[in-house]
């Protein structure tokens, strides 16, 4: 028979979590007998031939569901059904996919991007989740920039998922690594010795501006899951960068900031840089912090020049 949509697999992804914690190789097993797939099906890959097939759409099917509140990720690599998906399934439902996920706020304002509420300004919300649901007029170039943005939306996703499930000490590293990346701190050693100094559970510390160390940056960082960093927040922050004569700092969070917070910072003789969740996973992702390229394509264009006859 044919691989289900990622889709199709969402109500048997959701049954499986509703029984117990699952990874998404055991769910896909279980799945597989379940619908009588052959060997071969099992085993088809990609066309990238870098995973089986069957195996990522469990995956989409499990990352859509996450993101409607149907199941959560209690540990790295497993899932589970929550209240919320074992309320869903007390209702028998026939059938699971995107149109019925769009019944959960949650799932909305990931799908569609997330629409700043009172407290913040348009410049936290995330990029659209680009619905690659495309129709026959688009060009093919229009589906893959498509797929290629709902792809990005994602990873951005996933990426403060897994910072979020993280210790306070590994979100101290990551924003070690990711300053080295961008070219600040001199080296691993001199910037991990400056930063993680406070022991509230977040960074609090100060990183060199440049390799010579003629300059420096306070940087803190808050590990939120859903509270908005406000103006007094940044205030304290700027009244910390007074007390250490510093006249620059970072203030990073996993969530989002108020306008009330980014309007303060404008009118400041310090500068501070305010870098919410969603700029903190486009900078992971810009110097490659927490990811990896798994598969290059290029397209190549009709050389007009080349047939051209004098």
């Amino acid at each position: 028979m044919t691989i289900p949509t990622y889709q199709d697999l969402m109500l048997p992804v959701l049954r499986l979590a509703a029984t117990s914690e699952q990874r998404v190789a055991e769910a896909a097993e279980l799945i597989a007998n379940e619908l009588g797939l052959s060997a071969e099906e099992r085993e088809k890959l990609l066309p990238s031939g870098g995973q089986r097939l069957l195996h990522n759409r469990i995956h989409w099917a499990r990352f859509y569901l996450s993101k409607a509140g149907l199941v959560t990720s209690p540990r790295r690599g497993r899932f589970i059904a929550t209240d919320t998906g074992r309320t869903l399934l007390a209702t028998h439902p026939s059938q699971l996919g995107v149109n019925e996920l769009k019944g959960y706020q949650s799932f909305n304002d990931f799908y569609n991007g997330q629409k700043p509420s009172e407290e913040d300004s348009a410049s936290t919300a995330f990029t659209p989740a680009v619905n690659v649901c495309h129709v026959e007029t688009d060009t093919p170039e229009e589906r893959i920039e498509a797929a290629y943005q709902a792809m990005e939306s994602a990873l951005r996703a996933e990426l403060l998922d897994r910072i979020i499930q993280n210790s306070p000490a590994f979100f101290e590293r990551l924003i070690v690594d990711l300053l080295l990346a961008m070219g600040y701190g001199g080296s691993q050693r001199s910037a991990a010795a400056q930063l993680g100094r406070s022991g509230d559970g977040g960074v609090d510390g100060v990183i060199n501006e440049d390799r010579l160390g003629l300059d420096r940056v306070y940087v803190q960082a808050k590990r939120y899951t859903d509270s908005v960093i406000g103006r007094p927040d940044v205030q304290a922050f700027v009244g910390s960068l007074i007390g250490h004569g510093a006249t620059k700092g970072v203030f990073v969070t996993t969530t989002s900031f108020s306008s009330q917070a980014r309007n303060y910072v404008e009118h400041l003789n310090q500068r501070v840089i305010l870098i919410d969740g969603n700029r903190l996973t486009n900078l992971m992702i810009e110097y490659g912090v927490g990811v990896r390229i798994s598969r290059k394509i290029e397209f190549k264009h009709m050389d007009e020049d080349f047939f051209t006859e004098d």
